[in-house]
Protein backbone atom coordinates (compact mmCIF):
# COMPACT_ATOMS: atom_id res chain seq x y z
CA UNK A 1 0.00 0.00 0.00
CA UNK A 2 1.44 3.36 -1.00
CA UNK A 3 2.14 6.02 1.56
CA UNK A 4 -0.35 8.92 1.72
CA UNK A 5 0.94 12.00 -0.06
CA UNK A 6 1.26 15.36 1.64
CA UNK A 7 -1.46 16.70 -0.66
CA UNK A 8 -3.89 14.22 0.89
CA UNK A 9 -4.44 16.64 3.78
CA UNK A 10 -6.45 18.86 1.41
CA UNK A 11 -6.21 22.25 -0.30
CA UNK A 12 -8.18 23.92 2.47
CA UNK A 13 -5.48 23.02 5.00
CA UNK A 14 -2.89 24.70 2.80
CA UNK A 15 -5.12 27.77 2.37
CA UNK A 16 -5.55 28.02 6.16
CA UNK A 17 -1.81 27.56 6.49
CA UNK A 18 -1.20 30.48 4.12
CA UNK A 19 -3.50 32.70 6.20
CA UNK A 20 -1.70 31.69 9.38
CA UNK A 21 1.69 32.23 7.73
CA UNK A 22 0.92 35.84 6.84
CA UNK A 23 -0.87 36.53 10.12
CA UNK A 24 2.03 35.13 12.11
CA UNK A 25 4.47 37.44 10.33
CA UNK A 26 2.33 40.25 11.71
CA UNK A 27 1.80 38.88 15.23
CA UNK A 28 5.37 37.69 15.71
CA UNK A 29 6.69 41.12 14.76
CA UNK A 30 4.89 42.44 17.82
CA UNK A 31 5.62 39.44 20.02
CA UNK A 32 9.34 39.65 19.25
CA UNK A 33 9.69 43.24 20.43
CA UNK A 34 7.00 43.45 23.14
CA UNK A 35 8.97 41.92 26.06
CA UNK A 36 11.97 44.18 25.57
CA UNK A 37 9.68 47.17 24.90
CA UNK A 38 7.74 46.65 28.14
CA UNK A 39 10.55 45.55 30.48
CA UNK A 40 13.53 47.52 29.19
CA UNK A 41 11.64 50.40 27.54
CA UNK A 42 8.76 51.01 29.96
CA UNK A 43 10.61 49.45 32.95
CA UNK A 44 7.83 47.07 33.99
CA UNK A 45 8.71 44.76 36.88
CA UNK A 46 8.76 40.97 36.29
CA UNK A 47 5.45 40.69 38.19
CA UNK A 48 3.80 43.42 36.07
CA UNK A 49 5.15 41.84 32.90
CA UNK A 50 3.78 38.48 34.03
CA UNK A 51 0.32 40.04 34.27
CA UNK A 52 0.59 41.58 30.78
CA UNK A 53 2.01 38.35 29.36
CA UNK A 54 -0.87 36.43 30.91
CA UNK A 55 -3.32 38.87 29.34
CA UNK A 56 -1.66 38.25 25.99
CA UNK A 57 -2.78 34.62 26.03
CA UNK A 58 -5.25 33.99 28.82
CA UNK A 59 -7.40 36.99 29.65
CA UNK A 60 -9.92 36.42 26.84
CA UNK A 61 -9.86 32.65 27.18
CA UNK A 62 -13.59 32.37 27.95
CA UNK A 63 -14.35 34.09 24.65
CA UNK A 64 -12.92 31.03 22.90
CA UNK A 65 -15.89 29.02 24.12
CA UNK A 66 -18.30 31.69 22.89
CA UNK A 67 -16.59 31.83 19.51
CA UNK A 68 -16.48 28.07 19.23
CA UNK A 69 -20.14 27.66 20.18
CA UNK A 70 -21.31 30.41 17.79
CA UNK A 71 -19.27 28.88 14.96
CA UNK A 72 -20.93 25.50 15.54
CA UNK A 73 -24.38 27.04 16.03
CA UNK A 74 -24.39 29.01 12.77
CA UNK A 75 -22.14 26.46 11.05
CA UNK A 76 -20.08 29.31 9.58
CA UNK A 77 -16.63 28.69 10.96
CA UNK A 78 -14.91 30.80 8.33
CA UNK A 79 -16.98 33.88 9.21
CA UNK A 80 -16.21 33.61 12.93
CA UNK A 81 -12.52 32.98 12.24
CA UNK A 82 -12.44 35.93 9.83
CA UNK A 83 -13.93 38.25 12.47
CA UNK A 84 -11.16 37.18 14.86
CA UNK A 85 -8.41 37.78 12.30
CA UNK A 86 -9.84 41.23 11.47
CA UNK A 87 -10.08 42.23 15.14
CA UNK A 88 -6.45 41.31 15.76
CA UNK A 89 -5.39 43.32 12.71
CA UNK A 90 -7.17 46.44 13.99
CA UNK A 91 -5.54 45.97 17.41
CA UNK A 92 -2.12 46.54 15.83
CA UNK A 93 -3.19 50.11 15.12
CA UNK A 94 -4.30 50.37 18.75
CA UNK A 95 -0.70 49.84 19.84
CA UNK A 96 0.19 53.03 17.98
CA UNK A 97 -2.41 54.98 19.92
CA UNK A 98 -1.50 53.42 23.29
CA UNK A 99 1.87 55.14 23.45
CA UNK A 100 3.82 54.52 26.66
CA UNK A 101 0.74 53.80 28.80
CA UNK A 102 1.02 50.29 30.25
CA UNK A 103 -2.73 50.27 30.98
CA UNK A 104 -3.60 51.20 27.40
CA UNK A 105 -1.18 48.62 26.05
CA UNK A 106 -2.82 46.01 28.28
CA UNK A 107 -6.26 46.96 26.89
CA UNK A 108 -5.05 46.74 23.30
CA UNK A 109 -3.38 43.39 23.97
CA UNK A 110 -6.66 42.13 25.40
CA UNK A 111 -8.43 43.26 22.19
CA UNK A 112 -5.82 41.49 20.08
CA UNK A 113 -6.20 38.28 22.10
CA UNK A 114 -9.98 38.60 21.79
CA UNK A 115 -9.45 38.24 18.07
CA UNK A 116 -7.21 35.23 18.60
CA UNK A 117 -9.77 33.73 20.97
CA UNK A 118 -12.45 34.03 18.29
CA UNK A 119 -10.43 32.61 15.42
CA UNK A 120 -8.35 29.76 16.84
CA UNK A 121 -11.02 27.14 17.54
CA UNK A 122 -12.96 27.69 14.26
CA UNK A 123 -9.69 27.51 12.31
CA UNK A 124 -8.59 24.29 14.01
CA UNK A 125 -12.08 22.82 13.56
CA UNK A 126 -11.87 23.61 9.84
CA UNK A 127 -8.60 21.69 9.71
CA UNK A 128 -10.14 18.65 11.40
CA UNK A 129 -13.05 18.80 8.93
CA UNK A 130 -10.79 19.27 5.89
CA UNK A 131 -8.55 16.20 6.32
CA UNK A 132 -9.16 12.47 6.88
CA UNK A 133 -9.02 11.44 10.56
CA UNK A 134 -5.95 9.14 10.10
CA UNK A 135 -4.05 12.14 8.68
CA UNK A 136 -5.00 14.73 11.30
CA UNK A 137 -1.51 14.78 12.82
CA UNK A 138 -0.06 15.32 9.36
CA UNK A 139 -2.65 18.02 8.56
CA UNK A 140 -1.93 19.96 11.75
CA UNK A 141 1.79 19.45 11.18
CA UNK A 142 1.55 20.95 7.68
CA UNK A 143 -0.54 23.86 8.98
CA UNK A 144 1.79 24.53 11.91
CA UNK A 145 4.84 24.28 9.63
CA UNK A 146 3.39 26.98 7.38
CA UNK A 147 2.40 28.95 10.47
CA UNK A 148 5.97 28.71 11.72
CA UNK A 149 7.33 30.08 8.42
CA UNK A 150 5.50 33.28 9.31
CA UNK A 151 6.65 33.04 12.91
CA UNK A 152 10.22 32.69 11.62
CA UNK A 153 9.91 35.64 9.26
CA UNK A 154 8.08 37.97 11.66
CA UNK A 155 11.00 38.72 14.00
CA UNK A 156 13.28 39.21 10.98
CA UNK A 157 10.87 41.78 9.56
CA UNK A 158 10.75 43.48 12.97
CA UNK A 159 14.54 43.47 13.10
CA UNK A 160 14.71 45.01 9.62
CA UNK A 161 12.24 47.76 10.61
CA UNK A 162 14.18 48.50 13.80
CA UNK A 163 17.44 48.64 11.81
CA UNK A 164 15.90 50.96 9.20
CA UNK A 165 14.39 53.36 11.73
CA UNK A 166 17.04 52.95 14.42
CA UNK A 167 16.60 50.66 17.44
CA UNK A 168 17.09 53.57 19.84
CA UNK A 169 14.60 55.86 18.06
CA UNK A 170 11.34 56.22 20.06
CA UNK A 171 9.42 55.87 16.78
CA UNK A 172 11.02 52.52 15.95
CA UNK A 173 8.42 50.47 17.82
CA UNK A 174 5.57 52.47 16.24
CA UNK A 175 6.99 51.62 12.82
CA UNK A 176 6.98 47.93 13.76
CA UNK A 177 3.34 48.15 14.89
CA UNK A 178 2.22 49.90 11.66
CA UNK A 179 3.95 47.42 9.35
CA UNK A 180 2.44 44.63 11.45
CA UNK A 181 -1.06 46.01 10.81
CA UNK A 182 -0.52 46.15 7.03
CA UNK A 183 0.61 42.52 6.93
CA UNK A 184 -2.30 41.39 9.13
CA UNK A 185 -4.73 43.02 6.67
CA UNK A 186 -3.26 40.88 3.86
CA UNK A 187 -3.91 37.77 5.97
CA UNK A 188 -7.60 38.70 6.30
CA UNK A 189 -7.83 39.15 2.54
CA UNK A 190 -6.31 35.70 1.93
CA UNK A 191 -8.89 34.14 4.24
CA UNK A 192 -11.78 35.80 2.40
CA UNK A 193 -10.51 34.80 -1.05
CA UNK A 194 -9.11 31.28 -0.63
CA UNK A 195 -10.43 29.48 2.46
CA UNK A 196 -13.58 27.39 1.94
CA UNK A 197 -16.01 26.95 4.79
CA UNK A 198 -16.97 23.44 5.87
CA UNK A 199 -20.62 23.66 6.82
CA UNK A 200 -21.45 20.40 8.54
CA UNK A 201 -25.11 19.29 8.24
CA UNK A 202 -27.38 19.72 11.20
CA UNK A 203 -27.22 16.63 13.37
CA UNK A 204 -30.26 15.17 15.09
CA UNK A 205 -28.01 13.03 17.27
CA UNK A 206 -25.75 15.96 18.27
CA UNK A 207 -27.78 19.20 18.07
CA UNK A 208 -25.94 22.44 18.75
CA UNK A 209 -27.35 23.89 21.97
CA UNK A 210 -25.98 25.01 25.34
CA UNK A 211 -27.16 21.71 26.83
CA UNK A 212 -25.38 19.71 24.13
CA UNK A 213 -22.22 21.75 24.60
CA UNK A 214 -22.31 21.13 28.35
CA UNK A 215 -22.91 17.43 27.67
CA UNK A 216 -19.44 17.21 26.13
CA UNK A 217 -18.09 17.31 29.68
CA UNK A 218 -19.85 14.04 30.46
CA UNK A 219 -17.54 12.18 28.11
CA UNK A 220 -14.64 10.69 30.07
CA UNK A 221 -12.25 11.21 27.15
CA UNK A 222 -13.05 14.92 26.96
CA UNK A 223 -12.79 15.37 30.74
CA UNK A 224 -9.40 13.68 30.83
CA UNK A 225 -8.17 15.83 27.94
CA UNK A 226 -9.29 18.99 29.76
CA UNK A 227 -7.41 17.94 32.91
CA UNK A 228 -4.28 17.33 30.83
CA UNK A 229 -4.65 20.69 29.05
CA UNK A 230 -4.90 22.46 32.42
CA UNK A 231 -1.85 20.72 33.87
CA UNK A 232 0.23 21.34 30.75
CA UNK A 233 -0.83 25.00 30.63
CA UNK A 234 0.33 25.49 34.21
CA UNK A 235 3.75 24.09 33.25
CA UNK A 236 4.28 26.72 30.51
CA UNK A 237 5.76 30.10 31.48
CA UNK A 238 5.64 31.71 28.04
CA UNK A 239 7.99 32.89 25.31
CA UNK A 240 8.59 36.35 26.70
CA UNK A 241 9.93 35.01 29.99
CA UNK A 242 12.19 32.48 28.24
CA UNK A 243 13.70 35.19 26.04
CA UNK A 244 14.00 37.67 28.91
CA UNK A 245 15.82 35.01 30.95
CA UNK A 246 18.23 34.46 28.05
CA UNK A 247 18.71 38.22 27.79
CA UNK A 248 19.18 38.43 31.56
CA UNK A 249 21.80 35.67 31.51
CA UNK A 250 23.76 36.72 28.40
CA UNK A 251 23.13 40.51 28.28
CA UNK A 252 21.87 40.63 24.68
CA UNK A 253 21.66 44.04 23.01
CA UNK A 254 18.10 45.31 22.49
CA UNK A 255 18.44 45.40 18.70
CA UNK A 256 19.23 41.67 18.57
CA UNK A 257 16.43 40.57 20.90
CA UNK A 258 14.02 39.58 18.06
CA UNK A 259 16.54 36.99 16.81
CA UNK A 260 15.75 34.80 19.83
CA UNK A 261 12.28 34.17 18.41
CA UNK A 262 13.84 33.52 14.99
CA UNK A 263 15.92 30.67 16.44
CA UNK A 264 12.87 29.09 18.09
CA UNK A 265 10.74 29.42 14.99
CA UNK A 266 13.43 27.95 12.73
CA UNK A 267 13.46 24.82 14.87
CA UNK A 268 9.64 24.80 14.89
CA UNK A 269 9.57 25.18 11.09
CA UNK A 270 11.91 22.24 10.53
CA UNK A 271 10.19 19.90 13.00
CA UNK A 272 6.43 20.66 12.83
CA UNK A 273 5.55 18.50 9.80
CA UNK A 274 7.89 15.56 10.68
CA UNK A 275 6.57 15.43 14.25
CA UNK A 276 2.99 15.58 12.96
CA UNK A 277 3.69 12.54 10.76
CA UNK A 278 5.42 10.82 13.70
CA UNK A 279 2.38 11.47 15.88
CA UNK A 280 0.16 9.67 13.35
CA UNK A 281 2.53 6.70 13.33
CA UNK A 282 3.55 6.16 16.96
CA UNK A 283 0.69 7.92 18.74
CA UNK A 284 -0.04 11.55 19.56
CA UNK A 285 0.41 11.27 23.32
CA UNK A 286 4.09 10.18 23.22
CA UNK A 287 4.91 13.10 20.93
CA UNK A 288 3.13 15.61 23.21
CA UNK A 289 4.93 14.25 26.29
CA UNK A 290 8.25 14.37 24.46
CA UNK A 291 7.59 18.01 23.65
CA UNK A 292 7.09 18.88 27.31
CA UNK A 293 10.27 16.95 28.10
CA UNK A 294 12.05 19.33 25.72
CA UNK A 295 10.46 22.28 27.57
CA UNK A 296 11.76 20.99 30.92
CA UNK A 297 15.26 20.79 29.41
CA UNK A 298 14.96 24.42 28.23
CA UNK A 299 14.18 25.52 31.79
CA UNK A 300 17.10 23.53 33.18
CA UNK A 301 19.47 25.06 30.61
CA UNK A 302 18.36 28.54 31.65
CA UNK A 303 19.16 27.69 35.28
CA UNK A 304 22.36 25.75 34.57
CA UNK A 305 26.01 26.59 33.93
CA UNK A 306 25.89 26.43 30.11
CA UNK A 307 26.44 29.84 28.51
CA UNK A 308 27.37 31.50 25.23
CA UNK A 309 26.42 30.12 21.84
CA UNK A 310 25.90 26.52 23.08
CA UNK A 311 23.16 27.84 25.38
CA UNK A 312 21.44 29.72 22.55
CA UNK A 313 21.62 26.78 20.11
CA UNK A 314 20.42 24.17 22.60
CA UNK A 315 17.74 26.26 24.30
CA UNK A 316 16.18 27.66 21.13
CA UNK A 317 16.33 24.33 19.26
CA UNK A 318 14.62 22.54 22.16
CA UNK A 319 12.08 25.33 22.56
CA UNK A 320 11.12 25.05 18.90
CA UNK A 321 10.88 21.27 19.28
CA UNK A 322 8.52 21.78 22.22
CA UNK A 323 6.13 23.83 20.09
CA UNK A 324 6.39 21.51 17.10
CA UNK A 325 5.52 18.50 19.25
CA UNK A 326 2.63 20.03 21.18
CA UNK A 327 0.87 22.87 19.35
CA UNK A 328 -1.05 21.08 16.61
CA UNK A 329 -0.70 17.57 18.00
CA UNK A 330 -2.81 18.33 21.10
CA UNK A 331 -5.64 19.54 18.84
CA UNK A 332 -5.27 16.42 16.68
CA UNK A 333 -5.64 14.43 19.90
CA UNK A 334 -8.88 16.24 20.66
CA UNK A 335 -10.50 16.04 17.21
CA UNK A 336 -11.56 12.35 17.17
CA UNK A 337 -13.13 12.66 20.64
CA UNK A 338 -15.66 15.27 19.48
CA UNK A 339 -18.76 15.02 17.27
CA UNK A 340 -18.51 17.01 14.03
CA UNK A 341 -21.44 19.28 14.91
CA UNK A 342 -19.73 20.33 18.16
CA UNK A 343 -16.11 20.07 16.98
CA UNK A 344 -15.37 23.79 17.29
CA UNK A 345 -17.01 24.05 20.72
CA UNK A 346 -15.03 21.09 22.03
CA UNK A 347 -11.72 22.36 20.70
CA UNK A 348 -12.44 25.79 22.19
CA UNK A 349 -13.03 24.14 25.59
CA UNK A 350 -9.57 22.57 25.46
CA UNK A 351 -7.98 25.84 24.36
CA UNK A 352 -9.84 27.83 27.02
CA UNK A 353 -8.69 25.59 29.85
CA UNK A 354 -5.12 25.72 28.56
CA UNK A 355 -5.22 29.52 28.16
CA UNK A 356 -6.60 30.10 31.67
CA UNK A 357 -3.90 27.84 33.08
CA UNK A 358 -1.29 29.74 31.09
CA UNK A 359 -2.58 33.06 32.46
CA UNK A 360 -2.19 31.69 36.00
CA UNK A 361 1.29 30.37 35.20
CA UNK A 362 2.47 33.72 33.80
CA UNK A 363 1.28 35.68 36.82
CA UNK A 364 2.77 33.20 39.29
CA UNK A 365 6.08 33.00 37.44
CA UNK A 366 6.35 36.80 37.32
CA UNK A 367 5.79 36.96 41.08
CA UNK A 368 8.29 34.14 41.68
CA UNK A 369 10.94 35.91 39.60
CA UNK A 370 10.39 39.19 41.44
CA UNK A 371 10.43 37.74 44.98
CA UNK A 372 12.60 34.61 44.64
CA UNK A 373 14.92 35.60 41.82
CA UNK A 374 15.15 34.30 38.25
CA UNK A 375 17.27 31.21 39.01
CA UNK A 376 15.01 29.71 41.67
CA UNK A 377 11.86 30.58 39.69
CA UNK A 378 13.02 28.72 36.59
CA UNK A 379 14.14 25.67 38.60
CA UNK A 380 10.66 25.46 40.11
CA UNK A 381 9.20 25.77 36.59
CA UNK A 382 11.38 22.86 35.42
CA UNK A 383 10.11 20.73 38.28
CA UNK A 384 6.55 21.68 37.39
CA UNK A 385 7.07 20.58 33.78
CA UNK A 386 8.34 17.17 34.91
CA UNK A 387 5.32 16.74 37.21
CA UNK A 388 2.99 17.78 34.36
CA UNK A 389 4.45 15.07 32.12
CA UNK A 390 3.76 12.41 34.73
CA UNK A 391 0.22 13.61 35.44
CA UNK A 392 -0.62 13.88 31.74
CA UNK A 393 0.61 10.35 31.07
CA UNK A 394 -1.45 9.02 33.96
CA UNK A 395 -4.56 10.85 32.76
CA UNK A 396 -4.35 10.22 29.00
CA UNK A 397 -2.64 6.82 28.74
CA UNK A 398 -4.97 4.30 27.06
CA UNK A 399 -7.05 2.30 29.51
CA UNK A 400 -6.90 -1.49 29.30
CA UNK A 401 -10.28 -3.03 28.55
CA UNK A 402 -11.05 -5.89 30.99
CA UNK A 403 -11.20 -9.31 29.31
Amino acid sequence: MSKPKLSAVGANVFALGAVSLVTDVSSEMVTAVLPVYLVLGLHLSPAAYGLVDGLYTGATALLRIVGGYVADRVRRRKVVAGAGYALSAVAKLGLLAAGASAAAIGAVITLDRTGKGLRTAPRDALITLSAPEPLLGRAFGVHRAMDSVGAFAGPLVALAVLAAVGATDPEAFNAVFFVSFCIAAIGVLLLVLFVRDRRTPKSAAHPVSPRAAAALLRGSGVRRLLVAACVLGLATVGDGFVYLLLQHKEDIATGWFPLLAVGTNLSYLLLAAPLGVLADKVGRLPVVLGGYGALALVYLLLAGPVSGWPLFVLALALYGAFYAATDGVLMALAGPLLPESLRTTGISLVQTVQALAYFTSSVLFGLAWQFWGADLAIVVAAGGAVVAIGVTFAVLAPRKVPA
